[in-house]
């Protein structure tokens, strides 16, 4: 296909903090998305204060990077007041768009004449839903997850709005998110964005006659693995989906780093023509790197069989990060980063990240350590040492060394 007729998707990333958000702007994110401390879907994710919007946003648009902010849980009647508070605020601070779905948000958006985009929690899944949010002044609708890509472009082709679909991270057994399995278990609602993943879990099942059990942790039929379309990328891309979601507000800053850094480099390859299956099986294994529940195309090319539930508990990423210590200084002239060993040991050859608020996370290989005159081919907890470090670094900024997870 002619890749001069063909738009580029942007890149949305989500951001729970301060070291997210560099983090994604870093990877070369095109748009972020986060929310304030409430309602917003994510309730437990670290969040920002409202008054940090005006400092999100001049730092984003410094970057050439477009902001969103989530405001899409239901809105009880208490909450208007707050509702027209943070739809004020993000009129004032120049949020780009905010992502909703209760008519009440809607309508603040029309009021203060705020772009706003449908979020997936509406399930909107036809081109007669997308066109009513159309009429409405949506500028963008996230369709449901339970769309194929042949649907999507169907969509797409009847409709006059930006379309958003997810790209990567978790899925849900519920219909676009909607369940109320949390609510009845720990009385945390998932609609509130404070969802527990009870369906995570493994279970037990007891006869009420015989009083046999058995434990449903084989299948977990409630748990489906984490959506990954690096496979399937160049078939998005030539669909007209004008925007790539990642999600991930709750994960680490490592996780938006790797995922964002490879579907960026994804997407450039595909417009460079060299995005062949080599390179794709290169990046899943680098996405595997970090958390992740085995991977799924969900329902792109069709409706996910068994073999799209998780099979353990957890995550099963190929590596983990261990404490270190901290960066003491950085030497910009020279390109060298001071580090004091506060746990463990480091050795030559190790793979590490550096990672703060400001920093955002840098991964490199130690191919040198210095103290003082010495060079060192290990350095024990207690020992003040030097790196080459390309990057710049932030003093207090902390350091992880990258291990491997499998046993």
């Amino acid at each position: 296909m002619e890749k001069d007729n063909i738009k580029k998707p942007e890149l949305l990333a989500p951001a729970g903090n301060w070291t997210m958000l560099n983090a994604a702007i870093e990877a070369g994110a095109n748009a972020v998305y986060f929310g304030v401390k409430s309602l917003n879907m994510r309730a437990a994710a670290n969040n920002f204060d409202l008054p940090d919007l005006p400092g999100i946003v001049a730092h984003c648009k410094e970057h050439n990077v477009k902001t969103h902010l989530t405001l899409n849980t239901i809105v009880f009647e208490e909450e208007l007041d707050e509702l027209d508070k943070i739809v004020h605020a993000a009129s004032d601070a120049g949020i780009d768009m905010i992502i909703c779905w209760d008519m009440a948000v809607i309508q603040k958006c029309v009021e203060y004449n705020m772009p706003f985009c449908i979020s997936t929690q509406a399930s909107s899944s036809n081109s007669a839903t997308v066109k009513f949010y159309e009429r409405l002044g949506a500028k963008r609708v996230v369709l449901a997850r339970e769309c194929t890509l042949d649907k999507i472009k169907e969509i797409k082709s009847k409709s006059n709005v930006e379309i958003e679909t997810f790209v990567h991270g978790a899925m849900c057994i519920a219909v676009s998110g909607r369940c109320f399995m949390s609510h009845e278990v720990f009385g945390k609602s998932a609609n509130r964005g404070e969802c527990l993943q009870p369906c995570r879990r493994e279970y037990q099942i007891i006869d009420s006659d015989e009083k046999f059990e058995l434990t449903l942790g084989k299948d977990y039929v409630l748990s489906p693995k984490d959506l990954c379309t690096i496979d399937i990328l160049d078939k998005l891309i030539e669909a007209g989906i004008d925007s790539f979601k990642i999600e991930g507000r709750k994960r680490s800053p490592e996780y938006i780093a790797n995922v964002v850094s490879t579907y960026r480099k994804a997407i450039d390859l595909y417009f460079e023509n060299k995005l062949d299956d080599e390179t794709k099986k290169e990046f899943v294994e680098k996405l595997g790197k970090v958390y992740n529940r085995g991977f799924s195309s969900g329902f792109y090319i069709g409706k996910p069989g068994s073999e799209s539930y998780a099979k353990i508990y957890g995550s099963i990423a190929t590596t983990r990060k261990e404490y270190i210590g901290k960066v003491l200084n950085y030497y910009k002239k020279s390109g060298v980063a001071s580090i004091r060993i506060e746990a463990g040991e480091l050795k030559t050859g190790d793979p590490i990240y550096i990672i703060g608020s400001t920093t955002g996370v840098v991964e490199l290989t130690i191919d040198k350590m210095m103290q003082e005159e010495n060079e060192l081919c290990a350095a024990p907890k207690g020992n003040d040492i030097t790196i080459l470090c390309e990057e710049r670094v932030r003093q207090y900024d902390k350091v992880y060394k990258i291990v491997s997870s499998v046993s």
